[in-house]
């Protein structure tokens, strides 16, 4: 049998925290390994029970998910981050997506849909719902002329618009048919090279300056 998806969730509705429990453990590659009703908590509980996908509301009382995910951050947790939320202002999703989380879903989501997703953030993809993609590009107004990304090569350009179109190492290596260890190289440099911290940002920047698929 394959090795379970471990999963915390962080809301601090119990109601939504025991919804989605009951739900995901019936799925038979995903396992709640721990809660958290906010985001300080949320952190510990990454901390201890390093989980491979969290479930993070946005807005909590006391420290919300934006802070949280800036907690995860410097505590070097290597969970990929997926905020469910009934928030869809701009004002949350971009900073949320800035601060690190790997895709930004609604409560109202398919259950059957949230496991997908569930199972893409953890296989590496980033989930941009349509809106949240307008929002970063018409946060800053007219997108950036594309000299902005003149630094990359053309073969990391086109590494760099398959992150924004969630695909996967794997799946990068096979579309332009290359080892997964080169595929790793490049995209190791395209962060460098833009000064961004990890994929989820790398995505972001390539849909706010064009550089897509």
């Amino acid at each position: 049998m394959a090795e379970r998806i471990r999963v915390l969730l962080v809301d601090d509705h119990q109601v939504v925290r025991r919804g989605l429990r009951t739900f995901l453990e019936v799925q038979d590659d995903i396992e709640v390994v721990g809660e958290a009703a906010d985001g300080a908590a949320g952190v510990e509980e990454a901390r201890r029970l390093a989980p491979d996908v969290i479930l993070l509301d946005v807005k909590m009382p006391g420290s919300d998910g934006i802070e949280a995910l800036r907690g995860l951050r410097e505590v070097r947790s290597a969970a990929r981050v997926l905020v469910v939320t009934s928030f869809t202002e701009q004002r949350t999703a971009v900073p949320a997506l800035r601060a690190g989380a790997s895709g930004y879903l609604y409560k109202d989501i398919d259950p059957d849909a949230l496991a997908g997703a569930i199972r893409s953030v953890h296989a590496g993809h980033v989930i941009l719902e349509p809106e949240v993609a307008a929002a970063l590009l018409t946060e800053e107004g007219t997108p950036p002329a594309p000299g902005r990304s003149s630094g990359l090569t053309d073969r990391e350009r086109e590494v760099l618009g398959l992150i924004a179109d969630g695909r996967s190492n794997r799946e990068i290596a096979r579309a332009l048919v290359l080892s997964e260890k080169t595929v790793k190289t490049h995209v190791s440099n395209i962060l460098m090279k833009l000064d961004l911290a990890d994929r989820t940002q790398a995505a972001l920047w390539a849909v706010r300056h064009g550089v897509t698929e």
